[in-house]
């Protein structure tokens, strides 16, 4: 079978991809639980792009690549308007859930399976290291905690604030509920914990207490970290802090997130003792960035915010894997060491279903729907997406009048001039759990497509492919804008018998097959496509209603209404189809494309802006978005333009002869006087045959010698253009063209006394 690795090519043999060495997709048992701890046995090395680790266990011990299973599916759909900047002004996005409240009873989704992993940059764009730092210039000098920051660990209400101008208190009672709060320093450097951890210093504040930087005299003085926590002269705390530190241990297995080594106890309080992380966090790479700014705030490029979230998901999707929720992700919790990065701060860690434990996130981050029906793996999905955002855009109300939602596109430049990424954050933000991406792994596969199209921004062709687990990639090129140069769905059956019928190239002999076969989704989806490729659109209708009836969120009906509509030149229903499966699907291409077509006449500008995205992206799209771009031109008139685009079409492609003559005839047609020569070496240097290419230089003569009959170079040009036309007399079958061209040679040919 073919490897699920997004980018890769290779096939699964004897368990693992001959091409990226990743491990093939296994059937699902339940929750992978791996081993905390001790020898593990290693696979061979990682071979995702930039990656130097070693496969162990499943998963690279550098990058964290796990073994990926199988793609996902997808939701939502939206309506048209028109726009030239980006596809969002085509109408407001309409998720699954909309579809869902017009069915009786709420639908359940469909959980779809997982893809997969690579290296930061994925091997598409360059992330600069973060600088080594020595873990003793960290320890704070001053270790207290801002007024500003002093809330109570029980109810959240301020507490040690100044007060008639005297100091607030550092520690004491909440005047709101009575518990005690206290926000001094419980351990100073020289002290030794648990017999082993030399205190070096204070290090930050947290949630759970105050964190310090410690050696570990029993290992070879590693450096460590030790986390107070809170409320530990309780007894019932402390148990529960003991058998979480035990619980939490486990999933530090994972190379992404920060290794739990211990848990002890030093008077009164309990502490956990963990990997020391030396680096910058995201939120302080951010930071730097404003300060070297001048004090103005300075996102990240796109790229680098999204190749920073490419390589720490694996880590939540391994979480999720083991039934844990991550609860509070945001920038402070990612930290860069060198060219590594790590989870950490898993204070807020819970089992999925766990409905009395407290709950840890952060205001601009979190989820609306938390605060009443609880954390899930939704809404880990929505702070993965508010973290996107944050890293990569100015949004100063974030926290305020956009805590839970997002901007208007048009609010700041890199949404505006990065569609498919606005279109990433739209699903991961959306206001209804069920219309965001239904796993970790299903945003990360949508997140490198995403991230491919950021990189081939600016009007170059990709030099290199993808590989998409939705879409075959576009075979039907050419100067017609119809529906059958989209690409084709992907189907995976698992029925040998459905297969064998998909197999079947006549679309009528495939209907046919499909009779015979159980109605399951994916036959409803072949026949519906076979339905619009033999006409019979009603039957094509009926198909994706009955998809939508069974599952709002399938996409795919929504992508055979598109070409239905595409068939019967319905092109703003088109677009509103279309325009919905790009909204669900913001990282793939196929729907661009489409919408691209659908938009060719009523919205050239958004279309020619979708066929360079596709150009860019992905080189198997390189020839059927260059002739969508040379149509889009040429209806307008801008013929130089036109054979710009036309020189996108690779030399490799099936397409290149088309796009030539293509070339030759704008420039054979439309050609002005100034711009002749450059047109006569265009020519030459073309891939036509004899006859095909003396006939364009023949017309591009004439043009030359017209404009300029009197000029010294006359006389050169009639005898270039009378040798031209008698080439192709002696080259013609047919007795009234060669005459023709004969009279021609012999009326350009010079007079003479002879």
């Amino acid at each position: 079978m073919r490897c699920l690795q997004p980018g890769c090519t290779g096939r699964i043999v004897d368990g693992y991809c001959d091409i990226c060495g990743m491990p093939g997709p296994a059937a699902p048992t339940g929750p992978v639980i791996p081993a905390p701890s001790g020898p593990q046995s290693a696979g061979g090395p990682c071979g995702q792009p930039g990656c130097g680790g070693q496969l162990v266990d499943g998963y690279c011990d550098r990058c964290g690549s796990p073994a990926p299973s199988a793609p996902p599916p997808v939701p939502a759909p939206a309506t048209a308007s028109s726009s030239v900047k980006a596809s969002t002004a085509l109408g407001t996005l309409v998720f699954g859930s909309t579809r869902a409240a017009t069915i009786a009873g709420r639908a359940q989704r469909r959980k779809p399976p997982s893809a997969a992993a690579s290296s930061i940059g994925a091997g598409l764009t360059v992330v600069p290291p973060a600088p080594e730092i020595d873990p003793a210039k960290a320890i704070l000098a001053n270790p207290v905690v801002p007024e500003d920051r002093r809330v109570c660990p029980k109810c959240g209400a301020r507490v040690g604030q100044s007060d008639d101008g005297s100091d607030g208190r550092s520690e004491g009672f909440c005047p709101s509920c009575g518990a005690p709060y206290s926000f001094t320093v419980k351990l100073k450097a020289g002290d030794l914990v648990a017999g082993q951890y030399r205190v070096q210093g204070a290090l930050a504040h947290g949630g759970m207490g105050w964190i310090y930087l410690a050696r570990d005299e029993n290992v070879s003085q590693r450096w460590v970290v030790l986390k107070g926590l809170l409320n530990s002269g309780d007894s019932d705390a402390l148990a529960a802090a003991i058998s979480e530190s035990q619980f939490l241990a486990r999933v530090g297995a994972h190379p992404l997130i920060v290794e739990i080594y211990n848990f002890v106890t030093h008077g009164d309080a309990g502490y956990i003792v963990m990997e020391y992380v030396g680096g910058r966090s995201l939120k302080q790479l951010l930071q730097q960035r404003r300060t070297a700014n001048h004090g103005a705030p300075d996102p990240l490029p796109p790229d680098q915010a999204l190749a920073y979230l490419i390589e720490i998901l694996p880590a939540i999707g391994y979480m999720h894997q083991l039934g844990l929720l991550y609860c509070d992700f945001k920038p402070d919790n990612v930290i860069q060491t060198g060219d590594n990065l790590k989870l950490i701060d898993l204070g807020g860690v819970r089992l999925i279903g766990d409905n009395d434990s407290p709950i840890f996130g952060t205001v601009g981050y979190q989820a609306p729907e938390v605060a009443t029906s609880g954390p899930s793996v939704a809404s880990d999905i929505f702070t993965i997406g508010r973290t996107l955002m944050v890293l990569c855009a100015d949004v100063p109300g974030y926290q305020s009048d956009y805590e839970v939602t997002l901007p208007p596109a048009d609010s700041a430049p890199v949404f505006a001039d990065n569609d498919s990424l606005y279109r990433l954050l739209q699903r991961c933000c959306a206001a209804d759990p069920d219309d965001r991406f239904t796993s970790v792994d299903e945003l990360r596969a949508q997140m490198l497509g995403v991230l491919r199209e950021v990189v081939g921004q600016g009007g170059r062709v990709a030099q290199t492919a993808g590989v998409s687990d939705y879409f075959h990639s576009p075979t039907a090129i050419g100067e017609r804008a119809t529906w059958q140069i989209l690409p084709q769905l992907r189907l995976r059956p698992d029925d040998p018998k459905l297969q064998a019928v998909l197999d079947i190239a006549d679309p009528a002999q495939r209907l046919s097959g499909l009779a015979g076969l159980a109605k399951t989704v994916e036959a409803t989806v072949a026949s519906g496509v076979a339905h619009v490729q033999t006409g019979d659109l009603k039957a094509a209708a009926a198909d994706a209603g009955s998809l939508l009836a069974a599952d709002p969120w399938e996409w795919r009906a929504l992508w055979i209404s598109g070409l239905a509509a595409m068939a019967s030149s319905n092109y703003s229903q088109a677009q509103a189809a279309f325009n919905s499966v790009y909204g669900q699907l913001p990282g793939e291409l196929a729907p661009k494309l489409a919408l691209a077509l659908a938009c060719e006449q009523s919205e050239p500008a958004l279309a020619e802006r979708l066929y360079l995205t596709c150009a860019g992206a992905d080189a198997n799209y390189a020839s059927a978005a260059a002739f969508g771009v040379a149509r889009v031109r040429a209806r307008a008139g801008r013929w130089r333009e036109t054979v710009e685009a036309l020189e996108l079409v690779p030399a490799t492609s099936r397409g290149y002869g088309e796009a030539q003559r293509l070339r030759a005839h704008f420039l054979v047609t439309n050609v002005e006087p100034d711009n002749l020569d450059a047109a006569l070496k265009t020519l030459d240097q073309a891939n036509f045959d004899k006859a095909t290419k003396t006939s364009y230089e023949a017309a591009l003569l004439e043009k030359a010698l017209a404009a300029n009959p009197r000029s010294a170079q006359a006389s050169a040009l009639r005898q270039r253009l009378e040798a031209a036309w008698r080439e192709l007399a002696a080259a013609s079958s047919d007795p009234a063209q060669r005459a023709q061209y004969v009279d021609k040679a012999n009326a350009i040919r010079p007079w003479s006394l002879l």
